[in-house]
């Protein structure tokens, strides 16, 4: 049993080693086996605090509650005596003179989760008893409720977790501080950020100090410069432990100094792979050495592409989709992609690679704007589609255009002409945009025969066998782009209609009023399906079983005991899943179970309703109010025109009503076809379970469909790719607009707002002012009615949280995504692409939302 390892002993290349030392000194044997300036040191290994904690706290493991486990567990742990062996070595092995004691963790500075800053360290610790007390103290430090909680919430057994200690020969520190060798807040890699201040390090880790700050460019420029503005800063103290002293504000680092020390960072990076986040040290003789290494977690993964600097637009962001997708979904993302390049003219020799503009990062799909930006038409396009569907995505675009690899080549609109040419002809678009300005009832009713027999086609035949059913999956996402022209000209020619009622009107019309004749629009298959579940919720209260079943009991729980479900709730239910069961929440991922698979967020949602006792905010009764509200408001803006241009005005608005709604289908359409597929693919996953070659048939879902073709046993492969999906499912962030080079535009920008308040895009007219509810997953949360739902995005899978709330904020969106659109329909108050509001309203109880004005003003501190 080995118990003190010196750091240049430590193998990296060892599997055991992290087990063996904890991840700090695992980085730490690694510089220094690379000949990087460490302070020499050693390691206790964790046998040693196994050999002090023995089975002391086996029994604490049971406590359900993490306060109390922590609290106990750091009791038992500073009560127990260092055993003799471990004490014995420690004198042997120490180095000579001030040491610093630094916890390593066996779950710590690891590349998805640093646990920076979770257990403790000692500086300026002299003597072996001194030492003994600190080694002791970081043993418990294991046990501190912040480390507690920060295992909790990574799913990490707190079991599976032991520490070790490194103890250091201290650094005389003349400056010290953090660097860290990609941007943190710009994303931009190779730009190295350095925050130094006098003495010691801890005073810039802890927050004590405002530390000098600067940001050097890779070739060693320094681009910004900020001295720090005061604070505490922390010395050695002769004799041991460390003392405080106020610091006055100036230059703490030369040039020559701030180069040597990005020098050494790149060498770590260089060494480990990836950006790391380095604390050093500078002496009274300006040698520079580093203490600690550990990567930056926070970073988005990079985006692969073509050579040189590109702009990456996230389809996830821009479709609602914040989650990452399964394998399965993001398999599918690239054959839909390659079915509308074929569309556009520009077959993919291999759908499972998908069209070049795709790329997947931190498994969620990016599209590759750089060459569509180089086109004055494509800026253009962007712009349009953008500023109605995800207006922050189009304004951080705007900020980017001035870069010398995004300027326009391409000037003559005569290609983008042909191709959309060659399309309107080919699909008769024309004369379907005029059929439904004519006939709009005919134009409605054509679109969902195409969809309803398209869907019919959709099944494999009984019988199918595995590849049978994968050929139909590939021809089910290669028909998907095609239908789209056939059934986008019903609503196209009601935004035109819009659009023109807008230019007759001009001034006459005010601030959100257009948007608003969009309230309470009929034929939304969205807004339908929300109104059907009410209706159900609403048919159920007079059961009093059902009621009692939805309020009482967990809806996950209920969820998996249909067979108990009372029948008016069993047929209830069952009738709305036959109808629209293939939706779901973050539905453009096949890998997400449908409704159909398991309705807990449709039995809370109904629980919700069952509980609404306002017959004034009953969904269907404020979704009458909005459309007669509308058309009111039709007749109005029509009299102010007046005459022959108010006729044409009230005719424009009412064919407005009367198609836009239909701008669903298209998103329905997908739906369609991916829970189609889903469906064939369960099939397969079924067969290749039976056959051992997977646990269950729904790890299909982590193969792409080539793999699912394969033979292969894909058992380990799953394994491996569910961890790597639920690490992606903790990540709070991510970027909608990013640059190759890591850089996210929009951290760049200045997301203030006058006053205090939070700006955005004006997406619903009105104005209401409630308590907040901030919701990251609708599964099973809980909204009172007039709660003000903020969130990052939502998709047709949120929407029945709309018929409860007062108002919406979200950080995604613009003007026509979906969000903006089901908020207007209702009659709510709405901002959407607010940056960063869940953070931001995290400490807010009550806000004011004005979806005229695009502003969100907190009115009340406190939790949410």
């Amino acid at each position: 049993m080995t118990l003190v390892l010196p750091l240049g002993s430590i193998d990296p290349a060892d599997p055991a080693t992290l087990g063996r030392v904890g991840g700090k000194a695992a980085n730490l044997g690694a510089l220094v086996r690379a000949g990087l300036p460490v302070p020499d040191g050693v390691c206790l290994t964790t046998a040693a605090y196994r050999a002090a904690v023995g089975s002391a706290l086996d029994a604490l493991l049971a406590e359900p509650d993490a306060d109390v486990l922590g609290e106990k567990a750091r009791a038992a742990v500073l009560a127990l005596p260092v055993p003799d062996a471990v004490a014995d070595a420690v004198r042997a092995a120490c180095p000579d003179g001030p040491v610093a004691v630094r916890s390593s963790a066996t779950a710590e500075d690891l590349p998805d989760a640093s646990f920076a800053g979770q257990q403790d360290t000692y500086l300026n610790v002299v003597g072996p008893d001194a030492v003994l007390d600190a080694v002791r103290r970081c043993w418990a430090s294991l046990w501190t409720d912040r480390a507690v909680a920060y295992r909790a919430a990574r799913g990490i057994d707190h079991a599976s977790v032991t520490l070790a200690v490194v103890v250091q020969r201290m650094v005389d520190a003349r400056a010290a501080g953090v660097l860290f060798t990609a941007n943190p807040v710009s994303g931009r890699r190779g730009q190295a950020v350095v925050d130094a201040a006098p003495g010691l390090g801890e005073s810039v880790v802890s927050g004590s100090v405002d530390p000098e700050h600067l940001v050097v460019d890779p070739d060693g420029t320094v681009v910004e410069r900020r001295a720090g503005a005061g604070g505490t800063v922390v010395h050695a103290r002769p004799g041991g432990g460390t003392t405080t002293a106020a610091h006055a504000s100036g230059r703490v680092l030369s040039d020559d100094a701030v180069r040597a020390l990005t020098a050494l960072g790149r060498r770590a990076e260089a060494l480990f792979g990836v950006p790391q986040d380095v604390e050093w040290a500078v002496d009274a003789a300006g040698t520079a050495w580093l203490t600690q290494a550990r990567p930056i977690t926070t970073l988005y993964p990079l985006v692969p592409g073509r050579p040189g600097l590109r702009l990456f637009l996230s389809a996830n962001v821009a479709q609602g989709v914040l989650r990452p997708f399964t394998p399965a979904g993001l398999s599918a993302a690239r054959h839909l992609g390659s079915s509308v390049a074929r569309l556009l003219g520009a077959p993919v020799d291999d759908p499972e690679q998908g069209p070049p503009m795709l790329s997947e990062a931190g498994l969620r799909v990016f599209v590759d704007l750089t060459d569509v930006l180089r086109s004055r038409v494509g800026r253009a396009g962007v712009a349009g589609v953008l500023g109605v569907m995800e207006t922050r995505s189009a304004e951080v675009i705007a900020t980017q255009l001035d870069r010398p690899e995004l300027s326009v080549t391409r000037r003559s609109p005569l290609p983008a002409v042909r191709r959309v040419g060659r399309i309107a002809l080919r699909f008769r678009i024309p004369p379907a945009l005029v059929g439904a300005w004519v006939r709009p009832a005919r134009a409605r009713d054509r679109a969902f025969r195409l969809v309803r027999d398209a869907e019919r086609r959709l099944p494999s035949p009984p019988g199918a066998g595995r590849h049978e059913r994968l050929d139909r999956v590939r021809w089910m996402f290669a028909m998907f782009a095609p239908m789209a022209p056939r059934i986008a000209p019903a609503p196209a020619a009601g935004f035109l209609a819009l659009g023109l009622a807008a230019k007759l009107l001009g001034d006459r019309a005010r601030p959100g009023e257009l948007g608003s004749v969009l309230r309470g629009l009929p034929h939304n298959v969205t807004t339908e399906m929300d109104l059907a579940l009410w209706d159900l919720a609403v048919r159920l209260r007079d059961d009093p079983a059902s009621v009692a079943a939805l309020t009482a009991e967990d809806a996950g729980t209920l969820a998996v005991r249909r067979a108990d479900w009372p029948a008016a709730l069993a047929t209830g239910l069952g009738t709305f899943l036959a109808a629209h069961g293939r939706r779901a929440v973050a539905e453009i991922d096949l890998g997400v179970p449908r409704w159909s698979d398991d309705p807990s967020h449709l039995l809370g949602v109904l629980a919700n309703f069952v509980r609404l006792a306002d017959t004034g905010r009953a969904p269907d009764a404020v979704f009458a109010r909005s459309a007669a509200g509308a058309e009111a408001l039709v007749a109005d803006l029509a009299a102010r025109a007046g005459g022959l241009r108010g006729r044409v005005v009230a005719l424009a608005l009412h064919r407005a009503r009367e198609l836009v709604g239909l701008r669903e289908l298209p998103k329905y359409w997908l739906v369609t076809v991916l829970s189609a597929a889903r469906t064939e693919l369960l099939a397969v996953g079924a067969e290749l379970a039976a056959r051992g070659l997977l646990e269950h048939a729904d790890d299909v879902f982590f193969l792409d469909l080539a793999e699912a073709a394969t033979d292969d046993d894909h058992r380990a492969r799953v394994r491996e790719r569910r961890e790597a999906h639920t690490r992606e499912l903790r990540r709070r962030h991510v970027p909608r607009v990013v640059l190759s080079d890591g850089t996210e535009p929009e951290a760049l920008t200045d997301g203030a707002a006058p006053d205090g308040a939070l700006s955005g895009v004006a997406a619903s007219a009105g104005t209401v002012t409630g308590p907040v509810r901030v919701i990251t997953d609708p599964r099973g949360a809980h909204l009172e009615p007039g709660d003000v739902l903020v969130c990052p995005s939502t998709d047709p899978g949120w929407t029945p949280l709309f018929l409860t709330a007062g108002g919406l904020v979200m950080e995604m969106g613009g003007a026509n995504s979906h969000g903006a659109v089901v908020a207007r329909e209702y009659g709510l108050p709405a901002v959407v692409g607010v940056r960063d509001a869940v953070a931001r309203l995290a400490d807010v109880a009550i806000v004011q939302v004005d979806g005229t004005r695009g502003l969100v003003e907190p009115v009340a501190s406190g939790s949410p």
